[in-house]
């Protein structure tokens, strides 16, 4: 791929973007994007081509009904919506950009499996709420987008669903029941609570409230890391990183809590950043998310060392092997790396 093919891709990436915020400036919010120092670079040419070799294994991998999954969980709502979010991130869209039509089959899937009663599910889906809250999220991205009123429709129904399955404690587990709760569960219901209401929609605002209120009592005083339920104990970098990114996403932007669960982070580098171990892809995604909103220092040391390891681990079909299959670890993979283009509305504050 040439610069001049990618700088054409970016501008387009750009302009699509721009026209789309003229038109619906109540839904697509401006970037308050985090501080980057002088001579940091984002973005370098081994990360421009493993992302368009990623996109074009993900095109490749799309099944005829639109979906992504794996053998374990096929035609799966969360992976499809990981997929598409990741065409996005690169500036296609329904109906725009060389990969829009590959997210249009995907937003058919997931509104084709949106329930009546704003679950959103298909075949195989082991603890649904996890694909719901991806799903949810995908929605409130295509509607901030794009407008598309299909998406608008099932996205009130899915965040109502949302409201109404919080526990008591202020947080969500697998199944859509007000019962129990976890903090990784949780943070995919968060993001898909902030990509709706950026999008324009309605959301209470006690819900977020106890949702701060879980994810902070779900954060260790001894490390600042967080714990996976309120009665299991020790931290964990994964989860961890999913309560910083919770915080951030719910609205807490200059805190205690997000000062030490940054520090347990970073002093976590050395051991995690090059161990591939279990919820490899699923810990960077919200580590990085978690960075990118701290800026700074935070972001500039974090980033080159996760995308130099990225960039090394893709396969020579474009993908990132994961045991959750080639789509999820690839689509992670590059929504990880296409943070730098800044064109979801999610990463913002």
């Amino acid at each position: 791929m040439s610069d001049t093919h990618y700088k054409t891709r970016v501008i387009a990436a750009v302009l699509s973007l721009l026209l789309n915020s003229v038109w619906a400036p109540a839904r697509v919010q401006a970037q308050v994007l985090p501080d980057v120092g002088a001579g940091f670079v984002e973005i370098t040419p081994e990360t421009r081509l493993a992302v368009e070799r990623g996109l074009a294994y993900l095109a490749q991998a799309q099944a005829e009904d639109g979906s992504y999954g794996s053998t374990r969980f096929p035609r799966h709502v969360g992976i499809t919506a990981l997929a598409c979010l990741a065409f996005m991130a690169d500036g296609h869209v329904p109906g725009r950009g060389e990969y829009g039509p590959n997210v249009q089959r995907g937003l058919d899937f997931v509104l084709d499996h949106a329930t009546e009663s704003g679950l959103i599910v298909a075949d195989a889906s082991h603890g649904p709420m996890y694909g719901h809250g991806f799903a949810t999220l995908f929605l409130g991205e295509v509607y901030g987008m794009t407008g598309d009123p299909r998406a608008r429709e099932a996205l009130l129904k899915a965040v109502r669903l949302i409201v109404t399955t919080q526990n008591p404690q202020g947080g969500w587990r697998y199944q859509p029941r007000p019962f129990d709760a976890d903090i990784s569960v949780t943070i995919c219901q968060v993001m898909a609570l902030r990509s709706a209401r950026n999008a324009g929609l309605s959301v209470p605002k006690e819900t977020i409230d106890r949702a701060i209120a879980y994810v902070r009592q779900c954060q260790n005083p001894a490390d600042g890391g967080f714990k996976y339920m309120l009665n299991s104990g020790g931290s964990a970098f994964p989860r961890s990183a999913a309560g910083v990114a919770a915080l951030y996403y719910a609205g807490v932007y200059e805190d205690d809590a997000l000062s030490k669960g940054l520090t347990y982070l970073e002093q976590g580098t050395q051991n995690v950043v090059f161990r591939t171990g279990g919820h490899y892809f699923y810990g960077h995604y919200y580590a990085a998310q978690a960075m990118f909103l701290a800026g700074g220092e935070h972001w500039e040391q974090w980033f080159p060392k996760v995308r130099e390891q990225l960039v090394t681990r893709q396969l020579t079909d474009g993908s990132w092997t994961s045991g959750h299959g080639g789509p999820y670890g690839t689509s992670m993979s590059l929504l990880i790396l296409q943070i730098p283009n800044r064109l979801l509305p999610i990463f913002q504050k």
